[in-house]
């Protein structure tokens, strides 16, 4: 996995074509609105009935980014805006 963060210009104008067999629905959240702290959450896994670990979630209506790409994102606002989140 090699996150790349870019500005691709209006969304708009974009074209994307993702495989189907990978991704089921392409969508987008703002900074603005990953930097709502309504919209960031934790989600906290146990193992053998123990706590065993903690990873964030960002929350968009029916949608839930987590997992890997939670993470990554938590780590570019981090370091995109510094003291915001």
């Amino acid at each position: 996995v090699a996150p790349i963060v870019a500005n691709l210009g209006p969304l708009e104008d974009l074209t994307l074509t993702p495989n189907p067999e990978e991704v089921e629905e392409v969508f987008t959240l703002p900074l603005e609105h990953l930097l709502r702290e309504e919209n960031q959450g934790y989600t906290h896994f146990r193992t053998a009935g123990r706590y065993a670990y903690t990873l964030p979630v960002f929350l968009n209506g029916p949608h839930r980014v987590w997992g890997l790409t939670a993470i990554i994102t938590e780590l570019a606002l981090e370091l995109l805006v510094p003291g915001r989140y």
